[in-house]
């Protein structure tokens, strides 16, 4: 099946989805939308990777623009600032080299090497100033790109955020330990670190900055609020399963909600497929009923004061976001050169990582 895929390139391009992965709602109904400075923000990436040693330059060559980092955030937080962007988007590359460097540790056997870069990475958290010039790249990027996100938003937010991500951080140990030892978890166990492994609330704390405010307890724990943010990143999360399936069994991963439902539940692997597809399609259609609620949420907030107007527009612009989530990461997935594993020479072994066999550099 064929779409017109519109954003990341000055030439639309017809992307092959296959039919398991078509989504025709989200082609119809969430309009594709790109931020204005993603060409900068793209070359930028590049250079701050280099910059930091998060990548061979061999590798950022060959790879960086195809794995489609930036365009992934600039197709979500479209309403983010220039500055914003750039340090989501940094952030976010970093994200995905420190899940290849975790998936490596675990490939080559390094428990000793990932327990030493899981501890770094949770002082490098609380004191990011400390950090700038560790020895290892990848806890100094990960230094820079947090202090950079702790200048947009009071304290209070930093705290949340470092919260959040120390949580990250722990899900990511849990996941070492059931890979190195063969561990499948149950579905309801998978989808409990699922929501931590790819970092459900701080990819939601980071639409405040793009929204310029940080929304006060009440609002973001609002039921219809925070319901919208939790289905948006699950349909994310699920998504991702469901398009690197192959990958992973390629990997013998054992963290893949198909996985869970092949092992647990005893489906076959199209049975599998088919259910995490109908849990994707359910995501869609509930986010489509709550962000109306939302929305409303959002028009009350407007109580005739000049605060109550900022923060309605806030929200109306973190739930916007929210929306385009869905059409950013579909084409994402689509676009990338992580997912396209038939391409690969090793089905198991992806192209863009530093594939050493020992050590942890």
């Amino acid at each position: 099946m064929h779409a017109l895929s519109r954003g990341t390139t000055s030439t639309p391009a017809t992307i092959a989805v296959p039919p398991s992965l078509f989504l025709p709602v989200i082609e119809a109904g969430f309009p594709r939308r790109l931020h204005a400075y993603w060409p900068k923000c793209q070359e930028k990436t590049r250079a701050w990777l280099l910059e930091k040693r998060l990548m061979p330059a061999d590798k950022v060559e060959e790879y960086a623009d195809g794995l489609c980092y930036t365009d992934l955030m600039a197709g979500y937080y479209t309403g983010a600032s220039d500055e914003v962007l750039q340090a989501i988007a940094d952030y976010s590359a970093w994200f995905f080299v420190w899940d290849d460097r975790h998936d490596r540790d675990i490939v080559h056997g390094r428990p000793a090497a990932w327990r030493l870069l899981r501890d770094r990475l949770h002082s490098a958290l609380d004191s990011p100033g400390a950090h700038l010039h560790h020895e290892d790249p990848l806890v100094a990027g990960f230094a820079d790109s947090v202090l950079r996100l702790y200048a947009f938003l009071p304290r209070t937010w930093n705290l949340r955020f470092a919260r959040h991500f120390h949580a990250v951080i722990g899900a990511y140990d849990r996941e070492f330990h059931n890979r190195t030892h063969g561990i499948v978890p149950t579905v309801e166990d998978y989808l409990r670190l699922r929501r931590l492994t790819f970092a459900h609330w701080i990819w939601t704390d980071l639409l405040e900055p793009a929204a310029g405010c940080e929304l006060p307890d009440p609002v973001r724990k609002h039921p219809a609020y925070r319901r919208a943010a939790l289905l948006s990143q699950e349909f994310a999360a699920w998504y991702n399963d469901l398009c690197s399936l192959p990958k992973e069994i390629a990997g013998d991963e054992v963290h893949n909600l198909g996985i869970s439902l092949i092992t647990h539940e005893g489906l076959t692997l199209e049975q599998a497929v088919v259910e995490v597809r109908h849990r994707v399609e359910t995501c869609i259609s509930d986010f489509l009923d709550v962000e109306q609620e939302a929305l409303r949420f959002a028009d009350d907030l407007a109580d005739g004061t000049v605060p109550g107007k900022e923060l309605s527009t806030a929200v109306r612009a973190c739930l916007s976001n929210m929306r385009n989530w869905f059409s950013s990461v579909y084409w994402f997935h689509h676009e990338s050169g992580r997912y396209r594993v038939d391409s690969w020479e090793d089905r198991s072994t992806p192209p863009y990582v530093n594939n050493e066999t020992a050590g942890g550099k």
